[in-house]
């Protein structure tokens, strides 16, 4: 219990370092409530970062988001940011519906772009936003979708546990008590591509893809609710989608923006088919078969709690008859809150133990700005796949797909 409070503590009140000459100066475009932590509270550790300035509409509002958060500078305009060469890059947490616009504004103008997930409404924006020009030019700017979560080290071991090619089933569920959202809010808004599904839904499409390391090939069915109230009925408030990958395993995801009161943490559950094992200490007519269960509790918000579970269940049966001889099961647990406790060959990767998701990510955009190598990254394939995911789920649903901006 210690070592959680004293991790939690750090997370959220880490080290202030001394910044160096050439750290980048980072705008934000919008005084999100998700900026603090996404971004704020990570940079401070890191010496190549510096959060320079936040632009909101209102006046009032930017002023007391940059004194509440030690910016040193606020605007009243997200051009104005852009049009700063002081500023090297930019956070754009804003509403889903405008991701698209202002990260082509931002590319356009030279700025790196750090983008809160999803990357844009719908695939069709993110195969143009993608597509920029600018992007694949020697020392362009970058562009990273923010899926945090990827960037832990717990998400690299659980990974290492994995036989895509054998992955039969896979259940995937992440939930925010109702208490947290706000159904008059951007969440439940389709305007502002809004919906269970666009929000936390994407962090279950993105682990599916990486547990099984394909695309969907089809999605199966798509069971949303949403209030019913002939204002909010093409935004869903929870969502469960299920698809089939190539090796015809099925990949389920569920979540929610209006949950119980009682949270539970988010959950990966992997099961690989039957597969025989070699045992050459066996009769010639028997064989040994291996069912595997690998379970990522927590993959959320893994630097405050989460657990690797493996379940190895064992059979020796007769080849004639298929009779079991004998079974059992083999379990382990882990927890990997650095890249330390990821095995020997990461012993020289960054990270402390109360660094958030957030902070692995932010060092592995620094390392992409700065060309230097990185231990993960989300690039623009990857992102344009997970919105045709995204897509293919509200085609499902007969909710529809999230609006495409006019912005060109």
């Amino acid at each position: 219990m210690a070592a959680l409070l004293s991790r939690v503590y750090t997370a959220f009140s880490p080290p202030t370092v001394e910044k160096k000459s050439d750290a980048i100066k980072i705008g934000i475009l919008g005084a999100a409530r998700t900026a603090p932590l996404s971004l704020i509270t990570p940079a401070k550790s890191h010496p190549e970062v510096i959060v320079q300035v936040i632009a909101a509409r209102d006046h009032s509002r930017a002023e007391a988001f940059a004194k509440k958060h030690g910016i040193p500078e606020f605007k009243t305009s997200y051009q104005e940011v852009l049009d700063d060469p002081n500023i090297d890059a930019v956070f754009i947490p804003l509403p889903n519906s405008l991701h698209f616009e202002w990260s082509l504004r931002a590319i356009r103008a030279g700025k790196h772009v750090l983008l809160e997930k999803p990357a844009t409404a719908n695939a069709i924006e993110a195969s143009i936003l993608f597509s920029q020009p600018e992007l694949s030019k020697p020392g362009g700017p970058v562009l990273l979708e923010a899926f945090h979560n990827r960037f832990h080290p717990s998400i690299r071991a659980f990974r290492s546990l994995i036989n895509p090619a054998e992955v039969e089933h896979v259940h995937t569920d992440c939930m925010v008590p109702w208490v947290l959202a706000d159904k008059n809010g951007i969440e439940f808004n389709y305007d502002l591509a809004g919906g269970s599904i666009a929000h936390i839904g994407t962090y279950t499409f993105t682990l599916l893809r990486l547990i099984f390391d394909a695309e969907p090939e089809e999605c199966l069915s798509c069971e949303t609710r949403t209030f019913g109230d002939g204002i909010h009925d093409r935004c869903d408030k929870s969502s469960k989608v299920s698809f089939r990958f190539p090796n015809g395993g099925i990949g389920e995801g569920t979540s929610t923006l209006w949950g119980p009161l009682l949270w539970k943490p988010s959950e990966a559950r992997v099961t690989h088919r039957q597969v025989v094992v070699p045992d050459n200490t066996l009769p010639s007519d028997q064989e040994k078969l291996l069912t595997r269960q690998v379970t990522l509790h927590g993959f959320m918000q893994a630097f405050i709690w989460h657990r690797i579970d493996v379940k190895d269940s064992y059979v020796i049966r007769n080849k004639v008859d298929g009779q079991p001889v004998k079974t059992w099961v083999e379990s382990k647990s882990q927890k990997v809150y650095s890249y330390k406790d990821a095995g020997a060959e990461f012993a020289n990767v960054p990270g402390e133990d109360w660094w958030m998701s957030y902070r692995y990510q932010l060092e592995e955009f620094v390392n992409r700005v700065k060309g230097r190598r990185t231990q993960t990254w989300i690039g623009a394939e990857d992102s344009i796949n997970l919105m045709k995911m995204v897509d293919m789920a509200y085609e499902k649903s007969g909710l529809g797909l999230r609006p495409t901006s006019s912005f060109g």
